[in-house]
């Protein structure tokens, strides 16, 4: 069973700022298109840390490594961030699987957009609404399916933003991160059809699903407001 994270805080521009934290007894096998660890490789640890709205470093990797630090973190690990408050990460769970989302969705995008450009030609960050996945297989994955698995999560969430009503297929700055153990029999596939995907595709429709309405109906949102 892959253990709870823990929900701390850290002391940031006079604030208690919440963040997510997961400490692997030992390293785990990840693929992830994180800002901080992103890759496939093994990791020991992963941080998903709120930000205000109004974030606007643009560093965001060495941003996440102080942090990391901060917590005392050594070694290779995942750092994720987002807009929304991480204390509402939603838990789902299906035979083996599980997923922990946190959905904010102040920003949607269809991903495909004749008129749209790159960050790099705007002059600030763009708005950290952010979907972020965190998916535990719990038997290793090859190189290929731990691949497919990020895109079979990606599916799930799209899927789910669909039936919230939502012309997108998710934000500028969503992550998945796929974790499993770095040592065992090797699975081969990751696609939705799998052993693996199959019930991977449930779990992170129904976080995607139940934390995107929430988060459409409140707009809840980490923000300058939020101040201790």
């Amino acid at each position: 069973m892959f253990a709870e994270p823990s929900l701390t805080h850290r002391r940031e521009d006079g604030r208690d700022v919440p963040l997510l934290l997961w400490r692997f007894p030992t390293p785990l096998l990840t693929a992830s298109s994180a800002v901080l660890g992103g890759g496939l490789g093994r990791r020991e640890w992963l941080v998903n840390a709120s930000v205000p709205m109004s974030y606007s470093r643009t560093d965001p990797e060495a941003h996440l490594a102080e942090l990391a630090a901060q917590l005392g973190l050594t070694g290779p690990g995942v750092g994720l961030m987002t807009g929304v408050d991480v204390a509402d990460v939603v838990a789902s769970r299906d035979d083996g699987i599980q997923v922990y989302a946190t959905v904010g969705l102040g920003a949607p995008i269809p991903a495909a957009d004749p008129d749209a450009v790159g960050f790099e030609h705007h002059a600030s960050v763009p708005d950290i609404g952010t979907v972020n996945i965190v998916v535990w297989v719990p038997q290793r994955l090859g190189d290929a399916a731990l691949i497919n698995a990020v895109a079979t999560a990606t599916e799930a969430k799209t899927q789910a933003i669909g039936e919230l009503g939502l012309a997108a297929t998710g934000t500028a700055t969503d992550a998945v991160v796929v974790l499993c153990p770095s040592t065992g029999p090797i699975a081969a596939y990751g696609g939705p059809r799998s052993r693996w995907g199959a019930p991977m595709a449930r779990a992170v429709h129904r976080a995607v699903h139940d934390g995107g309405a929430v988060n459409l109906a409140t707009g809840r949102s980490w923000s300058d407001q939020n101040r201790h």
